[in-house]
C-alpha cells in the first residue's frame, strides 16, 4: 500500500486548506485511516481519526475547525482546514491500519505553514 498526500502549503492565520491522501495498491483490511501532524521539536500527533465502524474522533486542538472525509471507495482520505492558526504549522502524514489496529502504513507527508 502507498499513500501519497498533497494540498498543503503557506497560509496566513484565518485561513483554509484542504489536504488529500490517495491510497494505491493493496487496500483491503484497512481497520483506521487518520491524518497526523508532527512540528520541529515536538512529538507527532493524532489530528484525527476514522476507526474501522466508522466513528470519526478529533485532537482537542482542532475541533470545530478540522473535518476528516474519505470518498466511498475509501481510497481517498481528505483533511478540511479551516480557521488556521500559526500553531497548525507542522509536516502533516496520512496514515491506515492494515492488517490490524496501529497505524503501521505511512505517506510521506506534506508541509502546511501557517504565518501571523
Amino acid at each position: 500500500v502507498r499513500l501519497e498526500e498533497s494540498g498543503g502549503g503557506s497560509v496566513q492565520s484565518g485561513g483554509s486548506l484542504r489536504l488529500s491522501c490517495v491510497a494505491s495498491g493493496y487496500t483491503y483490511s484497512t481497520y483506521c485511516r487518520g491524518w497526523f501532524r508532527q512540528a520541529p521539536g515536538k512529538e507527532r500527533e493524532e489530528v484525527a481519526g476514522i476507526g474501522s465502524d466508522g466513528d470519526i474522533s478529533y485532537a482537542e486542538s482542532v475541533k470545530g475547525r478540522f473535518t476528516i472525509s474519505q470518498d466511498n471507495s475509501k481510497t481517498t482520505l481528505w483533511l478540511q482546514m479551516n480557521d488556521l492558526k500559526p500553531e497548525d504549522t507542522a509536516m502533516y502524514y496520512c496514515a491506515r491500519c492494515l492488517g490490524g489496529y496501529e497505524y503501521n502504513i505511512w505517506g510521506q507527508g506534506t508541509q502546511v505553514t501557517v504565518s501571523s
